[in-house]
């Protein structure tokens, strides 16, 4: 799940979202934003058993993917949608 919420300025917090079930071990969000570097952006699971991580963002168009341990990628059904590169993002 992805939740967006404005920023002052031009910014946007995106909240990249797991469920419970995700994978074990570590998962990183990579992208366009990030130069698709592994734990730059790890997510922190949280009390509920989601993981969570939260990363402000220019305007524009960002594809991403979540990397788990042993190299399982995964895109985020709820993207804006789904490409080539993986989830697309648009703000």
């Amino acid at each position: 799940m992805i939740k967006k919420s404005k920023l002052f300025g031009n910014k946007t917090r995106v909240t990249f979202c797991l469920p419970g079930d995700s994978p074990a071990g570590p998962v990183s969000v990579v992208g366009t934003f990030n130069g698709w570097r592994p734990g730059a952006h790890e997510l922190k699971r949280r009390k509920d058993g989601t993981r969570t991580v939260s990363v402000p963002l220019s305007p524009g168009h960002y594809s991403f993917r979540y990397l788990a341990s042993d190299g399982v990628w995964l895109d985020d059904d709820h993207a804006d949608s789904v490409g080539p590169q993986g989830s697309e993002l648009r703000l």
